[in-house]
């Protein structure tokens, strides 16, 4: 990978270890935590309006983020060895027209 890609992907994780603190010091959304370990499908309930109501986002979503981001960072290597073919063709040019 790339230094971009890597600086975006370490950028991406430093910004979710963030939010992780942010929300386990967050009184109301530990409450919200602990009742909703308590039991099977009514926990996964609970939990789900915690975070809806404190606007966090899902499993599903982080894992829909995840993705994209990996596309993205795939996209913008993709770019990279495109401007690098680009500039290699310029200097070639360059060359051969005496420049």
């Amino acid at each position: 990978m790339t230094e971009g890609g890597e600086g975006l992907r370490a950028k991406g994780e430093e910004a979710l270890g963030e939010l992780a603190q942010a929300l386990l010091e967050n009184p109301m959304f530990s409450q919200a935590m602990g009742r909703a370990m308590g039991a099977g499908e009514s926990a996964m309930q609970a939990q789900k309006k915690a975070l809806g109501a404190l606007d966090v986002a899902s499993a599903g979503d982080v894992d829909r983020l995840q993705r994209r981001l990996r596309s993205l960072s795939d996209r913008v290597e993709e770019l990279e060895d495109q401007i690098d073919a680009l500039v290699r063709e310029v200097k070639a040019a360059d060359g051969a027209d005496g420049k």
